[in-house]
């Protein structure tokens, strides 16, 4: 792409013999707080965009097409009445599916910010995490294999990786065009519908289709309800997926709603991601904090 500059610098990783995080993980944001239409295909023809369907079946690829963005995310849980939201903002490139957020975790419930925000790199089959758990060494890495969780990393880190979130909609069943309107000065089309994340898990890249799987399984309902906002070349500009899943706790109380919403704008933007170096990769475990039981990991 003209005018764009890139460097990546793809270092390898281990294989095996890594941390396995426990389930708890999804529950980080939790934890550091207190923890449609009618029948498959169904839609209708949106102004100058085809099939919604159809559109967002390829919205992914458009990504591709464009190269990079940078994005923002947003992911709110509401679990037992307590509801935290976690943030997070970064750049990503779709071509390599590689990607680098700064996420900021939630006040705990005193009011005062006693977390230091996440640095997470985003990469096929993996999540790399810096500043995450108790005991973690400050030049240390946390190292999750995506394939493994039962989520499919989407909602682990805290942050929907952004082309996973794009994937989702390959998995689009039912949708309807709602209209125009405009996204931080761009006119986008809206578009309402529910993906199946089996159904997407098939269509997926190679660096997907596991993860997607896992999550299929892993929800409460494969079903996932969304909103996304296309601009006029099909990329998305906004994506709002709603997902359910089981708390995980032993007294099976409930389950752990989240609204993950991912914003991309800056297309072409300079993607810089290096990857840590085995030696560079925490090999022991997380010690757990006081009431977070995200952290508890095994070898």
């Amino acid at each position: 792409m003209v005018g764009r500059e890139r460097e990546r610098e793809l270092r390898s990783w281990r294989t095996g013999g890594g941390l396995a995080l426990a389930g708890g993980l999804v529950c980080v944001g939790l934890a550091a707080a207190g923890c449609s239409g009618a029948g498959e295909g169904a839609s209708v023809q949106g102004a100058g965009g085809g099939d919604p369907v159809a559109v967002l079946h390829r919205a992914a690829d458009r990504l591709v097409a464009a190269g990079s963005a940078k994005a923002r995310t947003a992911m709110q849980m509401a679990s037992g009445g307590t509801r935290v939201t976690i943030r997070g903002e970064g750049v990503y490139d779709f071509e390599e599916r590689l990607g680098q957020l700064k996420v900021r975790l939630p006040q705990d419930p005193a009011g005062s910010s006693e977390h230091r925000p996440i640095t997470e790199l985003l990469a096929p089959g993996a999540l790399f995490m810096k500043n995450r758990g108790a005991g973690v060494p400050d030049d240390k890495w946390v190292r999750v294999d995506t394939d493994s969780l039962s989520d499919g990393n989407l909602v682990t880190g805290g942050a929907t990786d952004p082309f996973a979130a794009a994937e989702v909609l390959r998995g689009t069943r039912t949708a309807t065009y709602v209209g125009r309107t405009e996204l931080a000065g761009t006119e986008v089309r809206h578009y309402r519908g529910t993906a199946d994340l089996a159904r997407a898990a098939r269509g997926a890249s190679e660096g997907n289709k596991k993860a997607l799987a896992a999550a299929a399984e892993g929800f409460a309902t494969a079903e996932v309800p969304f909103d996304a906002y296309l601009d006029d070349e099909g990329r998305i500009r906004k994506v709002r997926h709603r997902f359910s899943f089981s708390n995980g706790r032993p007294d099976g109380t409930g389950t752990v709603d989240v609204a993950s919403t991912t914003l991309l704008y800056d297309f072409g933007a300079a993607v810089r991601v290096r990857l840590p170096e085995d030696r560079d990769i925490y090999a022991g475990k997380i010690a757990a904090e006081p009431g977070d039981p995200a952290a508890d990991g095994k070898n």
